[in-house]
């Protein structure tokens, strides 16, 4: 949630780093925000968890990438 409610507010997320056990808005904003990326569909619970599950796997990769840390960033700015 954290990263697709800056997602969505065109905050720089290269500089954004999750913390575990941050809560951040409420459950009916997390859901609100899951689905609007949705785009217009009704998913199931399934799906959501499966969605949240995936995304959760990608970002934690993409935090612990070579490529996406600071010196890297700084480096390869525009890329």
């Amino acid at each position: 949630y954290q990263y697709l409610s800056r997602y969505q507010c065109k905050v720089d997320l290269d500089s954004f780093t999750f913390t575990p056990g941050s809560i951040q808005g409420t459950e009916k904003e997390c859901l609100e925000c899951l689905m609007d990326f949705c785009q217009g569909r009704k998913p199931s619970w399934t799906e959501l968890s499966n969605f949240t599950r995936f995304l959760s796997f990608q970002l934690q990769k993409c935090e612990h990438s070579a490529f996406c840390s600071p010196v890297a960033l700084k480096e390869l700015r525009g890329f």
